[in-house]
């Protein structure tokens, strides 16, 4: 069984119910979240030994974090204990026209108050196959950067396959200051998952003849910037997702990956959507599993696209389906007929 090692912040995620707006309510819904946390979730949950590595505080809220994690399997036996608070975000969930809305309350926890020697990489990836993480992590401050740094130096000594989603978070950092951390960490990178606001965001590559606002996508803008991506930083493969967003509730969903010879563009799916936070990740989680497995380009992206899509129907920033699920749709079975 492979091993797949993710390294970032998992954080309690504080909801109104239903479509309520912050100023609405005198109750949140808690649930537990984040970026790679979110890619080991899926991983455990398709049978691939998944380990997610973190620090989060020694007191019950920490707990509650690790035992959302162990409740799908993923290895929590890496996390470090100790700081003083769990990250927090509020999510307020859009509707038709107005769209959803994330307050972060991040600053001070555990992981942002990280230290290097809180990790001992060359432990931790021993016998490990891939390392992922996002854009998210190093973006909380200078010393997450430099662990990260730390973490993807390793993992390339070791020989493990590594993957970045870029995940641009304006709310955390500036342009300049992704594109000055983001590149360093490039230069350890195999598989780099991206979408046309990350590429430009980050590193000033852009989808020609597309408008992400008027939902109008133009394939041929980025099979370029897969290829830029890739002729830039020498990534073996880039991963875009395509999301043609006709409101809050309702979206158009496809992928491409380019392997450095062939563009392979998946089939779009219509969605109605339950909850989007998460769906990127569960692309990125759909997509490791898929090139661990040996797929296909082709295949590998109609998995990690009919996984994704899956998401978008649950509730959570996990997500919680099966391999056999993931292959149903992305065959052909997306009617959504009841299974008896």
């Amino acid at each position: 069984m492979a091993k797949v090692i993710t390294f970032g912040e998992i954080m309690l995620r504080l909801a109104p119910d239903g479509y309520l707006r912050f100023v609405q309510v005198d109750h949140l819904e808690a649930l537990l979240g984040g970026g790679e946390a979110n890619v080991s979730v899926s991983l455990a949950n398709y049978g691939v030994d998944s380990v997610f590595v973190t620090k989060l505080p020694k007191h019950e809220i920490g707990q509650l974090a690790i035992n959302s994690l162990r409740r799908f399997g993923v290895d929590t036996s890496k996390i470090v204990r100790g700081g003083d608070r769990i990250g927090v975000y509020y999510c307020e969930k859009g509707a038709s026209q107005r769209p959803s809305k994330v307050i972060y309350d991040r600053a001070g926890s555990s992981i942002a108050t990280a230290s290097p020697s809180d990790f001992d990489w060359d432990e931790i990836f021993d016998g490990a196959d891939w390392f992922h993480f996002t854009g998210i992590t190093p973006a909380l401050n200078p010393s997450v950067a430099a662990i990260t740094l730390e973490a993807c130096k390793a993992a390339k000594a070791k020989g493990l396959t590594v993957s970045c989603d870029l995940n641009y978070r304006k709310k955390l950092w500036t342009r300049d200051e992704a594109r000055a951390t983001m590149t360093k960490l490039m230069d350890y990178v195999d598989v780099c998952i991206s979408n046309e606001e990350d590429a430009h965001d980050v590193f000033g590559i852009d989808a020609e003849n597309t408008d992400i606002d008027s939902g109008k996508l133009n394939h041929e803008g980025y099979k370029s910037v897969a290829r830029q991506l890739a002729e830039k930083f020498g990534f073996k493969k880039v991963a875009i997702t395509l999301r043609s967003s006709i409101s809050a509730n309702d979206n158009d969903w496809a992928g491409l990956l380019y392997d450095g010879k062939d563009y392979c563009l998946s089939k779009s799916y219509h969605m109605h959507i339950v909850d989007r936070v998460g769906g990127g990740d569960s692309f990125g989680g759909g997509l490791i599993y898929a090139l661990l497995s040996g797929y296909s380009t082709q295949d590998a992206i109609e998995f990690a696209v009919a996984a994704s899509c899956l998401k978008h129907s649950i509730q959570g920033d996990y997500n919680m389906v099966t391999v056999d699920e993931v292959k149903a749709l992305a065959g052909g079975s997306g009617s959504g007929r009841v299974q008896r």
